[in-house]
């Protein structure tokens, strides 16, 4: 099979990129760096030629909910828009657990996002996951107050990027499965927790203060909305072992 990805030198979009060729699968990767602009739709038609499925892992760095609903409308729209024209038979989407019941921010792009797969004219799957082990270390680098790192309190249950990859490689080469199962890593755990621990094992001695951030969303994480729900596939490699593996 001739397997699409889009956001393919992303934290996910690489790993999927090495899962479907590790299956025997041959990736086209779609970014700008091979001559597709997604925002324009620009190369999406030439690069699409003769592919059985698309997986969608473009991303946008920004909280706004109006800069991320924007991107994800037309990037994922011209994607699907051009998936219909060449006939692809299968796109699949990865989406983010519990955004549907924290609908602000970026997760409000990711719901607008959903939509427009959903009613597209392409037979699609959409994964929702957790937050990746990687999380850690992103809030690690912006979660600041001048020059003081903080650690941001919410309950989330993060799951390796390279076991979203490999699972995205699946689902895409099996039949479209509309809402798959979400995926979610093998236990529990607390992000401000983890965010010291990311910093320790890099080098960092600093005093880090678990805070309670402001916002819906903050909220949202902190009572749990960003957990899977009963029947989740669960991964395999905890927090603790990625970190082990890192730096």
């Amino acid at each position: 099979m001739r397997i699409a990805v889009a956001g393919g030198t992303g934290v996910v979009g690489s790993h999927v990129v090495e899962a479907v060729r590790a299956d025997g699968h041959d990736p086209v990767v779609l970014s700008r760096g091979t001559g597709v602009d997604l925002t324009t739709g620009a190369g999406l038609d030439a690069a699409l030629d003769r592919v059985d499925a698309v997986i969608d892992t473009a991303n946008v760095s920004t909280l706004s909910a109006d800069a991320a609903t924007r991107f994800f409308e037309t990037a994922t729209g011209n994607l699907v828009a051009a998936a219909a024209r060449a006939r692809v038979p299968h796109v699949v989407l990865l989406s983010i657990v519990g955004i549907d019941r924290m609908p602000y921010d970026y997760y409000a792009g990711k719901l607008a996002q959903e939509r427009v797969v959903e009613a597209a004219p392409v037979p699609w799957t959409i994964l929702r996951a957790t937050q990746f082990h990687e999380f850690a270390g992103q809030l690690f680098d912006r979660a600041k107050v001048g020059p003081l790192h903080v650690a941001p309190r919410a309950r989330v249950q993060p799951v390796a990027a390279r076991e979203v990859g490999a699972h995205l490689a699946r689902l895409a080469a099996g039949a479209p499965q509309g809402r798959a199962a979400d995926l979610a890593g093998p236990r529990e755990e607390r992000l401000d927790g983890m965010v010291k621990a990311y910093a320790r094992r890099t080098g960092h001695d600093g005093w880090i203060p678990s805070v309670s951030l402001p916002g819906a969303q903050m909220k949202g994480m902190r009572a749990g909305l960003a957990l899977p729900g009963d029947g989740a596939v669960l991964g395999v490699q905890t927090f603790a072992q990625w970190l082990a593996e890192i730096g």
